[in-house]
């Protein structure tokens, strides 16, 4: 059931008002019409007090039941009934509590068709204005639960693209842990253990946005396990003054890109290799750059299937309903990815 109209203060507060305005308005009449003060403030307070009780009552009842199509001429005949009974209820109370003269009981006779189109007119507006009411009422819930909705669905397919990146990150490191395994034992357990603090990081991490600081601390405990793959042939440059570092970037975005740069900086080439990472703030943008070496000749453009790009792109539109928030370049031997991250909070 939706909440009446008159259970909103600032519309009880009309229908007083408007009420109260009426009861004047006929006070004034019925007093041209030379009938005593007494008189006129007793058939004001009356009718305008049966008038209301009626339309609360249609406005109540509509809450229960909400016409649809060909059946708002139901509603007329409603109204029509509410009126009929609000004037015979008028008239019959009128005997009971106003001393009538023959003056006024000759005018109320003659005013009675006339109060009951009134009465009829008023009740249908105040039913009219309820049904837009509880109209209004319905589409904002279904807005909010729409709304409601669309956030679960958002919030369920970012956590499922990060939960995928996690597995596809976790089955290279385990590969590298089994191989260093007889070879180099001690290697191995310092790699099991830096896996261990960068899997707990990621699990504890469920907010929407983290610091750029906190992003690169955790990134660091990724590199470091790469670096224990790669040995020295794995180097890595990052430049972020103090208030880039303090800027709000989505948790686990760039571990996906900076693998990736490892991927196609040292898979086709025995030198060493530096991936850069650089950051800065122009507002309102965050940008982020990934830069890694890149010959064309030698590169596979086949490897991989490119999930880790394409759920960056899909969680920066999720995140912030744009489609240009990661773009990649080729200058000569330079690979560069860069994410723009909107500081809208700023």
């Amino acid at each position: 059931m939706a909440n009446s109209p008159l259970s909103n203060t600032k519309f009880k507060i009309a229908f007083i008002a408007i009420f109260s305005l009426i009861a004047c308005i006929q006070i004034w009449i019925i007093l041209g019409l030379q009938i005593g003060l007494v008189m006129a403030v007793k058939d004001a307070i009356l009718s305008n007090f049966l008038l209301a009780m009626f339309c609360w009552l249609i406005a109540n009842n509509l809450s229960f039941y909400q016409p649809s199509g060909n059946k708002y001429f139901y509603v007329i005949i409603w109204c029509m009934v509410l009126a009929s009974i609000d004037t015979a209820s008028f008239k019959y109370l009128n005997s009971i509590f106003i001393e009538t003269d023959a003056y006024y009981l000759n005018f109320l006779n003659k005013s009675i068709q006339l109060r009951f189109l009134f009465s009829f007119l008023l009740i249908g507006c105040m039913a009219a204005v309820s049904i837009l009411y509880y109209k209004l009422q319905d589409q904002q819930e279904l807005l909010k639960r729409k709304n409601e909705i669309d956030k679960l669905t958002k919030e369920a397919e970012l956590t499922l693209l990060r939960e995928k990146l996690q597995p596809h990150f976790l089955f290279n490191s385990l590969n590298s842990i089994s191989a260093l395994t007889l070879k180099n034992p001690k290697q191995a357990r310092k790699m099991v253990q830096q896996l261990s603090d960068f899997l707990r990081g990621t699990i504890n991490n469920n907010q929407d946005f983290s610091s750029l600081k906190s992003e690169l601390e955790h990134l660091n405990l990724y590199l470091e396990i790469e670096k224990v793959r790669f040995g020295d042939r794995l180097n890595t440059s990052i430049e972020a003054d103090e208030i880039t570092l303090t800027k709000k970037i989505p948790p686990m975005l760039l571990q996906p890109v900076v693998e990736n740069a490892i991927k196609f900086g040292l898979y086709d080439t025995l030198e060493d290799v530096t991936i850069s990472i650089i950051a800065k703030y122009q507002n309102p943008y965050l940008y982020i750059s990934i830069i890694n070496p890149f010959d064309m000749e030698t590169s596979h453009h086949n490897k991989g299937t490119g999930f880790g790009l394409n759920s960056i792109k899909r969680r920066l539109h999720l995140l912030f309903n744009q489609q240009n928030l990661l773009k990649i370049e080729i200058k000569e031997t330079q690979f560069i990815t860069t994410i723009l991250i909107p500081q809208a909070h700023d």
